[in-house]
């Protein structure tokens, strides 16, 4: 049984460890662009095999909530080398999570006011973060979408490799697409969400064809093996319900990815988020069908992470919630040390208290 302290080869990358530093968004780019603070929290948890950032968004349009740092301004790139140069010097990987919100939006985030996209014109029962009157973060109701035409589609994968091609210049070692949470790709995949009537809409092929060709677009400009997607099977974030193919649909997903040599495909399960937990045996059934590197997210922590190693169900463990107020957790589960607890007060917004201010365990 491979240990979860264990290296692993990741494509031409060889992880230190099989404990991946989960992304999360901590909303602390007052200009949307990284800092020498961001650069200093990454750094600080350099010692997971690998970092996948916080959700960039890959475009204004793609934007869904205030104080995000983006990837798509020459800024950014170069203020994202700043960081992606502070893990390199601490011997760590970091892979950078390409984000599209779709309708999971708000006019005040769009250019010139305009509606936000999405597979179609169906508002979600969902709130996002705007700055009031005040300019103060407040939630609010997710805007009225408007369906993105199909002659759009190119702009769009196209708005994802340049992503891509920037996380590069800006020296990530890969990217990962943020496909779950109700996102602009689910919001594709979902049945029920999703009625189109075109070549993106109705079957379970038609409904996979955006994401898709998103991966094919990115893996095609940078490279399969520097290239994954995080995923939420029977996922009901931002206002996602259930339709009558939805095993069948994550499981030919499944398939279709497995041609296409990933980095890794990424699951997350949102039952310790509040939402509905992936059906038991499903994560089986998906690696069934998935020849490749499989990583899964939700509520792990050393002993789960190491039972979902041993019983085959999974090849990496990524953890969030844990890795905000253990800088050091590698470490100390290692060692056994006890964690530190995590003041959710700071997760979101702020400055650098909760952010870079943790402390490492002192034996």
């Amino acid at each position: 049984m491979s240990s979860i302290f264990s290296p692993y080869l990741l494509g031409n990358y060889s992880l230190r460890n099989r404990i991946v530093m989960a992304p999360m968004t901590r909303a602390r780019a007052s200009n949307l662009n990284p800092d020498a603070t961001t650069a200093l929290y990454y750094a600080q948890r350099a010692s997971a095999g690998l970092i996948i950032s916080e959700g960039l968004p890959i475009s204004q349009e793609s934007r869904g909530a205030v104080f995000i740092p983006g990837i798509y301004t020459h800024a950014q790139v170069k203020a994202w080398k700043g960081v992606t140069d502070a893990v390199h010097a601490e011997g760590g990987l970091i892979f950078a999570q390409l984000w599209h919100v779709g309708r999971a939006s708000h006019v005040q985030h769009q250019i010139g006011g305009q509606a936000p996209v999405s597979s179609v014109a169906k508002a979600a029962n969902a709130q996002t973060f705007i700055l009031d009157e005040n300019g103060t973060p407040a939630r609010t109701l997710q805007s009225q979408p408007r369906a993105l035409r199909a002659d759009e589609m190119p702009r769009l994968i196209n708005d994802y490799v340049t992503a891509a091609r920037n996380a590069m210049d800006a020296g990530f070692d890969g990217v990962e697409i943020h496909g779950a949470n109700g996102y602009l790709p689910e919001q594709f995949i979902n049945g029920a969400l999703n009625d189109r009537t075109d070549q993106y809409g109705g079957s379970i092929a038609n409904r996979l064809r955006l994401p898709l060709e998103i991966v094919d677009g990115i893996a095609s400009a940078i490279g399969a093996a520097r290239t994954g997607i995080r995923l939420a099977p029977f996922g009901r974030f931002n206002d996602m319900h259930p339709f009558d193919d939805e095993a069948e649909t994550w499981l030919t997903l499944a398939k279709n990815l497995s041609s296409r040599k990933l980095a890794y495909v990424h699951i997350s399960d949102q039952e310790t988020l509040g939402a509905q937990a992936i059906p038991d045996g499903f994560v089986q059934r998906f690696r069934d069908a998935y020849q490749g590197t499989l990583m899964v997210a939700g509520g792990y922590q050393l002993e789960n992470g190491q039972a979902a190693l041993d019983e085959g169900r999974a090849d990496l463990i990524a953890i969030g919630r844990p890795f905000i107020s253990n800088p050091d957790l590698v470490e100390r589960f290692r060692n056994d040390w006890p964690l530190n607890p995590g003041d959710m007060s700071t997760y979101y917004g702020g400055n650098a208290r909760g952010y870079v201010d943790y402390p490492e365990f002192e034996a």
